[in-house]
């Protein structure tokens, strides 16, 4: 280890499904690694990833937090790991993708009793998409029901059969106290403070680990050719020598290693940060990627490596900033390249803003641990960055464009409109939302006629933002059912007339228009039409004219909607040289649609959004069912790669407001939902509003 470099550096992030462990395992490793005297506990609210009054109230995770520890391997080398533990609940999904996306390694953490969820299939499909490498560390295993086999098999049958155990646990449930390593064939068996001594294997384990030995060691030799040329001549590698080259397969995706322990009991929890430190790659050992160059809304530029070098220039990516109600804001940043250190001026290559570093830190949940110097790979955090969201790039470079890559897109499900409680809540509310949205960017606000409504990824998605509004941010809010976008187009052709007459001394107001007025197609949009000949409407006044065309449109027909898909033609009129003006002609205009749309009438239309399910195959009935209920058509239906059932389908918004917490109720949390909007359709009587 070069002394200029530190301890090498690894930021694991635990994901995996809602309840399979993870806030407990990153607390009986900050407790084996000392960085903690004392393990805390969910249901008390005194764990150090869980921290916010939100999560404490909840007893789950719902925001990514970090925590930094040092651990000293067997060979008596000091590591260093950034642990970020995750949201298991599907509405913070978004919070994974973030935390894979400075991660050098992902643990997937599955339940012993539990096995693979719907959460777990989420959470590897966003370690693959991101190009992690993963570490499945199989948890809860001291509890009733607990079956390691069990979940092995389901795990393989998920994922593939590049998942090899490198453990087997001495007892199950009540009686779980040990593991059998299956590289060195030894048994570890622990005592009630989590710290273990080797044994020789039990006789009843011998066969069944001795089986697995011989599979991982032929996998792991298969990789490496002397390893395989001294194999195959009965000389097989030192288990540390097969560690190393196993290593190599777990940072390309070739192998996954499992692993299995009790954060309860804390039996397994010191092997598992022997082998995260062993088989992770270190930040270190591998590139970062981002966008150089292309326009500031995120358009084009060029994919660009940036490698973790000491020497190089300052790269830094602010992966996340969270509004905090003492210190302000908390800017959680990766080095990319190069060293940062306090006092440090870097350009925003995002933003353009220019900063000068703050004193920098690294968090171990709420608390701030001072840091001298951070170098490439390290992950750390500053507060008071002003011109600095989430997403951006700061670089040593004052010039040029920069971003990172960009994270998945995750639609909505959920709405709800959102109302200030008070004069002082409306004055403050619009630069609170854009400070919520710039921590989470699977918020979306939209703006609907006089409506603000908060999207997000499910109700508690929405209800935590909104209690954070008033918690973090001071503005309080109520919340309703956000309304359906409904639209109206004109139900048949019609012809009228505009007329704009006024006299009240001096000049007055003067304009006549004649309009025909005819239905499109569903999605055109507007159209204008301008076939006045011989000068009746001055060339100066059309625009006018369409403006007030327009302005009707908007304004909403005759059920209260705004009107879409009609064609407005202008093909005569009159004017007054003295008494016509442009606000004459588009106040004309404006009446001689609105009249057309009274005398034909309107129809409603109502968005259709396109829904796809990912459901298991056995509950592909029930949810057919339940669309049908919906007034949904079905598109089509297909088997997912991973063998689930999957089904495409058109709904009416209307049907949609809770359907993705309905759905999660009636497949008990086993569907994927993606709501996607479409198109505008003819609403049927029976559903018009």
């Amino acid at each position: 280890m070069s002394p200029t470099q530190g301890p090498s550096h690894r930021t694991i992030a635990l994901v995996g499904g809602a309840g399979s462990g993870k806030t407990t395992l990153a607390e009986a490793l900050l407790l084996r690694s000392g960085v903690i005297a004392r393990k805390g506990s969910i249901a008390q609210g005194t764990t150090v990833c869980d921290h916010d009054p939100e999560e404490i109230a909840r007893g789950i995770t719902l925001s990514l937090s970090l925590a930094y520890l040092t651990w000293t391997d067997a060979g008596g080398d000091e590591r260093a790991v950034t642990l970020i533990d995750t949201p298991g609940h599907p509405d913070f999904i978004g919070a994974v993708d973030t935390a894979l996306s400075v991660a050098d390694a992902a643990a997937v953490v599955v339940s012993a009793v539990d096995g693979v969820t719907a959460g777990t299939r989420a959470v590897w499909a966003a370690a693959e998409q991101a190009g992690v490498a993963r570490i499945v560390v199989v948890t809860q295993e001291d509890r009733a029901r607990a079956d390691f086999r069990r979940v092995l098999a389901d795990l393989r049958e998920a994922f593939g059969e590049h998942l090899w155990p490198l453990e087997l646990p001495l007892g199950e449930e009540q009686d779980f106290h040990g593991l059998a390593d299956v590289l060195s064939e030894h048994a570890l068996v622990y005592d009630d403070e989590g710290r273990h001594h080797d044994e020789s294997l039990p006789s009843a384990l011998e066969a069944e680990e001795h089986g697995l030995h011989v599979g991982v060691t032929e996998e792991i030799v298969s990789h490496d050719d002397a390893q395989l040329e001294a194999y195959l001549d009965g000389t097989e590698p030192a288990t540390a020598d097969l560690e190393r080259t196993f290593a190599r397969e777990v940072a390309t995706g070739e192998a996954v290693p499992v692993l299995v322990c009790s954060g309860e009991t804390g039996a397994g929890v010191d092997r598992v940060a022997d082998l995260l430190c062993a088989l992770a790659p270190s930040s270190r050992d591998h590139d970062s990627r981002i966008i150089v160059g292309g326009s500031t809304d995120g358009e084009g530029g060029t994919e660009v490596a940036v490698a973790p070098a000491a020497d190089g220039d300052t790269v830094v990516h602010v992966f996340r900033t969270v509004a905090d109600p003492f210190v302000g804001q908390i800017a959680m940043l990766k080095v990319l390249s190069g060293t940062l250190r306090p006092s440090d001026r870097l350009h925003n290559a995002t933003t353009g803003a220019e900063e000068r570093m703050p004193a920098l830190f690294r968090l171990c949940g709420a608390q701030h641990v001072p840091a001298d110097v951070l170098r490439g790979g390290d992950v750390g955090a500053v507060a008071k960055l002003t011109g600095s969201p989430s997403g951006s790039i700061l670089w040593s470079r004052s010039h040029g464009t920069a971003r990172p890559a960009p994270l998945p897109h995750r639609e909505p499900v959920f709405a709800v409109t959102v109302t200030p409680v008070s004069q002082s809540d409306d004055a403050k509310l619009s630069g609170a939302l854009g400070r919520l949205l710039a921590e989470d960017p699977t918020l979306v606000l939209d703006r609907t006629g006089g409506d603000t409504i908060l999207r997000g990824l499910g109700d508690t998605h929405v209800a935590v933002a909104v209690e954070r509004l008033a918690r973090v941010l001071g503005v309080h809010v109520t919340t309703g059912q956000a309304p359906v976008a409904y639209r109206e187009t004109i139900a048949r052709p019609a012809a009228a007339e505009g007329r704009l007459k006024k006299q009240s001394g001096g000049h007055g107001q003067f304009a006549v228009v004649q309009l025909r007025v005819s239905p499109l197609p569903t999605g055109s949009g507007f159209e204008f039409v301008d076939s006045v000949v011989g000068g009746a409407v001055p060339r100066t006044y059309i625009p006018a004219v369409e403006k007030g065309a327009r302005d009707a449109l908007a304004a909403g027909g005759p059920q209260g909607h705004p009107v879409v898909d009609v064609r407005v033609e202008l093909h005569d009129g009159k004017a007054h040289s003295v008494d016509s003006s442009e606000m004459a002609f588009r106040t004309a205009a404006s009446l001689g649609v609105k009249a057309a749309l009274a005398e034909a009438g309107t129809v409603v239309l109502e968005p259709i959004s396109i829904v796809t399910i990912t459901v298991p195959p056995d509950l592909q009935g029930p949810v057919l069912t339940d669309l049908s209920s919906r007034r949904a058509r079905v598109n089509a239906t297909d088997v997912a790669p991973d063998g689930r059932a999957l089904i495409i389908a058109s709904a009416p918004e209307a049907e949609l407001a809770r359907y993705v917490l309905e759905l999660r109720s009636l497949t008990g949390g086993q569907a994927e939902l993606v709501i996607a909007p479409d198109r505008y359709e003819r609403a049927p009587e029976t559903h018009r509003v």
